[in-house]
């Protein structure tokens, strides 16, 4: 017998480049991003619904089946895309992840929000409009 479940696990995701280095420069940045889609729709269930950000950070917003395990699964994003941009886009050792990410649950009601912030990114950073829970990648409290 099938499982039947019902979710709606929507997420933001985010992560820097090493030192924050503006290394996503639009010779590369619809590449990686197209990439980041493309590997995250081999995962059965996910739903990709916007990838944006800067020449620093990358931004992903998704919703995911119950049944993957978030950490790893973003490791498996970073890794893969930092080494699609490397050996197959610049055949050099250009872009190197931070550790770390940060990850916000949301609701479905707030989609449009999440994914028109996203998509507007680079304007928002430009005005210093930026969405602090949004943009964390770690925990301020130290311990």
């Amino acid at each position: 017998m099938g499982r039947r479940v019902y979710s709606e696990i929507n997420l933001h995701i985010t992560w820097h480049v090493k030192e924050s280095l503006p290394v996503i420069t639009e010779t590369i940045e619809d590449r990686l991003h197209r990439y980041l889609i493309s590997y995250a729709l081999q995962t059965k269930g996910v739903i990709v619904h916007q990838v944006g950000g800067t020449e620093t950070h990358v931004h992903i917003v998704i919703s995911i089946p119950p049944t993957v395990l978030i950490s790893e699964w973003i490791g498996k994003l970073k890794g893969a895309s930092s080494h699609h941009v490397n050996n197959e886009l610049v055949n050099r050792k250009l872009l190197d992840w931070q550790p770390g990410y940060g990850v916000v649950s949301f609701g479905t009601k707030d989609l449009k929000w999440v994914v028109e912030y996203v998509k507007n990114q680079k304007e928002h950073h430009r005005r210093g409009a930026i969405y602090d829970r949004l943009e964390k990648i770690e925990d301020d409290v130290d311990g």
